[in-house]
């Protein structure tokens, strides 16, 4: 179910205002028997005010774009640690982990390292295993980051078993040169360049982190 537009309202305003507007002039002009050239002119400039407000309206109506439809990510929410992780490193997980999970569209999330998962948060799938499929040796060689904006337009979703079966988008962020942060969304397109930035962020200092122990 897609979210509510919080904006429809605001947009609409101006097909409203130049419908009633262009409304109360026609009936004025014909409720007035002798017309005035100064009427006839304020007349004239009505009608293309109400003619550009309706213009407007029906603009804001096209180019808005479609929210992306969200679904419920099948599987049980949950938070995992790799078994004798220091507890500094739990904390420092813990709070990278929050903060993807409220400040983004994010609704499941792993974090791999050199061969391990470190953490798994969110909705979690049935299966745990981390395999480095042909999307994760790419973000390990390259060291740049993969977004799939619609998971299911792609043949590799099969390479992310371990992830929500319905995960609808979703990110690869290298994690130094040893790591991937694996990043799940209930939502096709939504994820924005902004939070692209914020989850960059992050995983350079998980690399930061993980590089001391």
């Amino acid at each position: 179910m897609a979210p509510a537009d919080p904006n429809r309202i605001l947009r609409l305003l101006p097909l409203f205002a130049g419908i009633v507007g262009g409304t109360v002039l026609m009936f004025n002009r014909f409720a007035t028997a002798d017309l005035t050239p100064s009427q006839a002119r304020s007349d004239v400039m009505g009608v293309i005010l109400s003619g550009v407000l309706i213009l407007v309206g029906l603009i804001w109506q096209r180019v808005q774009p479609r929210l992306p439809d969200a679904v419920e990510l099948i599987g049980r929410e949950g938070l995992e640690f790799a078994p004798d992780l220091p507890e500094s490193v739990k904390i420092e997980l813990a709070w990278a982990s929050h903060l993807l999970l409220t400040n983004t569209v994010t609704k499941s999330l792993i974090v791999y390292y050199q061969g391990e998962v470190l953490l798994r948060r969110g909705i979690l799938s049935q299966n745990s295993e981390v395999k480095v499929s042909n999307i994760i040796k790419r973000v390990l060689e390259t060291g740049k980051a993969v977004y799939l904006v619609n998971l299911n337009l792609y043949p590799a979703k099969i390479e992310f078993d371990y992830l929500p079966e319905n995960t609808q988008g979703l990110i690869c962020q290298p994690i130094g040169k040893e790591g991937v942060l694996i990043l799940a969304a209930n939502a096709p397109r939504s994820y924005t360049k902004q939070d692209e930035i914020w989850i960059e962020g992050i995983a350079d200092k998980l690399a930061n982190t993980f590089s001391q122990f």
